[in-house]
């Protein structure tokens, strides 16, 4: 869930000033669809601040029409002891202190900007689609991202300049703007800053890059097209940044022979 604001802080992405941004939040959503089934796919963004205005028109049809909800993955309600805030722990491997100051970075910028994950658009999906008793599910398990971060390689997800105690006070006005920007363009429906963010990611660190976003979505466009050979409207929501860049889910959905429509 964290994945990212993750990638923001090893990325060090400097988008360009954001634009005012519009009386309505219009964050972008996709659809698939062949002669019956549908499925809308949802770029969202894991911690948010509150003052979003992103549940209404487009987002709010397209989820009442479907007939489940899909996540990357169901976090417990209860976070469980020590998840990234102590030493992420999995047989064997033990994850580099770099990524773990990394990771308290990236929590840390956001706090700063109001935003937190009870706030984030998966837990309000999450919970309206409780409330209205529809299916929830996630394309990976818990266990499977805890892995993946403790795997993260350790030269490339530490802070770039000096200790982690100098980043976290030298950058973090530096990240917590980013931070802002990307929020901001989230609500707009603008992808720029998700491929300026996941390319400087890339020349960064490749095997991060692989790991959290190329991977991943070539998985989920695989579970995406097994779905579609079974009736039905399903809303699948996954980060931003998955759905941007010249290896996004939707270019490997379009790979597979299932092209995409931006419906907002």
């Amino acid at each position: 869930m964290v994945n990212l604001l993750v990638a923001a802080a090893i990325a060090v992405a400097s988008p360009a000033t954001a634009p005012a941004e519009p009386a309505t939040d219009q964050p972008a959503l996709f659809v698939v669809r062949d002669a019956d089934t549908t499925v809308y796919i949802f770029g969202t963004f894991h911690a948010l601040d509150g003052r979003a205005h992103w549940f209404g028109k487009q987002v709010r049809n397209a989820f009442e029409q479907s007939d489940e909800l899909v996540l990357e993955t169901l976090v417990p309600e209860q976070p469980i002891p020590g998840q990234f805030t102590q030493p992420l722990r999995a047989p064997s491997v033990t994850p580099s202190a770099s990524f773990l100051a990394t990771t308290r970075l990236a929590i840390n910028a956001g706090r700063a900007q109001g935003m937190q994950v009870g706030n984030g658009a998966d837990m309000v999906l999450r919970r309206v689609a409780e409330a209205e008793g529809k299916p929830v599910e996630g394309l990976e398990t818990l266990q499977l991202q805890i892995d993946m971060f403790n795997r993260i390689p350790g030269n490339a997800a530490g802070p770039r300049h000096g200790s982690p105690g100098q980043a976290e006070t030298g950058g973090m006005d530096g990240l917590s703007k980013a931070m802002g920007d990307m929020q901001a363009a989230w609500k707009r429906g603008d992808q720029s800053v998700f491929v300026s963010m996941l390319s400087q990611l890339r020349g960064a660190s490749p095997e991060t890059y692989r790991m959290m976003f190329t991977e991943r979505n070539e998985r989920w466009a695989d579970w995406i097209r097994a779905r579609m050979q079974a009736p039905g409207t399903v809303f699948v929501a996954v980060g931003a940044g998955h759905l941007a860049g010249p290896d996004s889910l939707l270019v490997r959905l379009a790979q597979r022979g299932i092209p995409s429509q931006r419906v907002n």
